[in-house]
């Protein structure tokens, strides 16, 4: 297939009478239209205003979408164990299924073309398996949580830690490598120290695995972990193995110099989740700072319940607008490097290989959007527009491994009326508890 339009290859690399070429799971060819078009005669041919490539989320909840709206206005703890544990733990197997694939379902339509997925506690292959069908790239990990956790979720460590392998065995680097496993525990609060030790030993067992959790995110968070542990939070975390490259921290929200160095001295990533961030008046993450120590800061929406929204260009907008308040400084984090961010260091947090730019002999993972609209006029900027002015409902093209999974209104795999229905059946019935 010949994709042309304004190609946005990378952060840098602009193309404006650009075209990519894609062959089964591959691109094969980037460069000017017109070039491509001779080169490729008898290939498909699709126009789009922006080629560009496909947004990871390298923090998500799928499975907390039918939570939408049932917790606003809540600080964080309160947010979590008495609204969005017990929603959790009320969903059996099929409600579980309609979530992630709800969830799923608005990352495919407004360009989210891979995910690092924080799904719970039951029911995980429920979410693989929607993930795998629909075709998003994901990391996903089931839940862990064997200390000071509600009734429905808390289990017994050797449990909890040999379904994680259950799952693992049976989920890991399947559907031609596009599903990868994340051992996830929750945060340190939920989780005693042999959880998180065996979650390390686990990672270290299986090649490709990744460690996936929340750290930071709150002051009462750090203060619970501190007075457990006697350990600043990202001290403690490094104490029991969860820092390193193959670590995704969402948050971080609240660190001191000490542990910022940590994650800078093991290469552990961070997800930044500005909105989450706001609406549960958490705080700024010191994301300026992150990144002029070398650390590898990504994006993510975190959930539903507490964003509203997996719009991914919602998301860009929010992190570049806040870090320029914190800092008082308009050049702060420019839209270059947000939407470098959102795309290939999510791809690096997320250990997807030869994702987030439009490369030759890259993963064929694309969007195309619309440029069409009052709210792209003038478009003085490409880079300015995707970051500042897009929203998800632009995309009007989603392309994951070169399977075209959503295009022009209509999802290709999925059956998203069923979904949407099914999800609303759900929702009511949280809403009647």
């Amino acid at each position: 297939m010949l994709l042309a339009g304004t190609v946005v290859a990378d952060a840098t690399t602009i193309i404006e009478d650009g075209a990519l070429v894609t062959e089964g799971d591959r691109i094969v060819a980037v460069g000017e239209r017109a070039t491509l078009v001779e080169t490729y005669p008898d290939h498909e041919r699709r126009k789009f205003d922006i080629v560009a490539p496909g947004l990871v989320g390298a923090h998500v909840h799928s499975v907390q979408s039918l939570g939408r709206g049932i917790a606003d206005d809540t600080s964080l703890l309160d947010w979590l164990f008495d609204h969005v544990l017990p929603m959790e733990a009320g969903l059996d197997a099929d409600g579980m299924r309609v979530a992630a694939e709800l969830g799923y379902l608005e990352c495919i339509e407004s360009g989210t073309t891979g995910v690092v997925d924080h799904l719970s506690v039951r029911h995980a292959d429920e979410a693989f398996e929607a993930a795998g069908e629909m075709g998003i790239r994901g990391r996903l990990g089931k839940v862990l949580m064997d200390s000071n956790s509600p009734d429905g979720l808390q289990e017994n460590t050797d449990d909890a830690l040999a379904e994680t392998e259950r799952l693992i065995q049976r989920h890991h680097d399947t559907f031609d490598g596009r599903i990868q496993y994340a051992v996830t525990p929750r945060f340190a609060v939920t989780c005693s120290e042999a959880c998180l030790r065996g979650a390390r030993e686990l990672t270290d067992t299986y090649d490709g695995v990744r460690i996936h959790t929340h750290a930071s995110e709150n002051q009462d968070e750090i203060a619970t972990v501190e007075d457990e542990t006697g350990m600043r939070n990202i001290h403690w975390l490094d104490e029991v193995g969860l820092t390193g490259d193959d670590v995704v921290l969402a948050h971080c929200v609240h660190t001191d110099d000490s542990e910022r160095e940590v994650l800078a001295e093991t290469g552990t990533h961070v997800t930044y989740c500005p909105s989450s961030n706001m609406k549960l008046a958490s705080g700024i993450a010191p994301i300026r700072d992150y990144l002029e120590r070398g650390i590898n800061v990504a994006l993510g929406n975190d959930g539903p319940p507490c964003n509203n929204t997996l719009d991914p260009f919602t998301e860009m907008r929010q992190a570049s607008l806040l870090q320029k308040v914190e800092s008082f400084d308009p050049t702060s984090t420019p839209a270059a490097t947000v939407f470098e961010m959102a795309t290939r260091n999510g791809a690096k947090a997320a250990g997807f290989d030869r994702v987030g730019a439009l490369r030759e002999g890259w993963k064929a993972d694309v969007v195309g959007l619309t440029t069409d609209l009052t709210r792209a006029t003038p478009l003085h900027d490409v880079l300015s527009h995707l970051v500042f002015s897009a929203h998800g409902d632009d995309v009007v093209f989603t392309m994951v491994d070169g399977e075209v999974l959503y295009d022009h209104g209509e999802h290709v795999r999925a059956d998203a009326d069923q979904i949407r229905r099914r999800a609303r059946e759900y929702a009511a019935e949280i809403g009647d508890d």
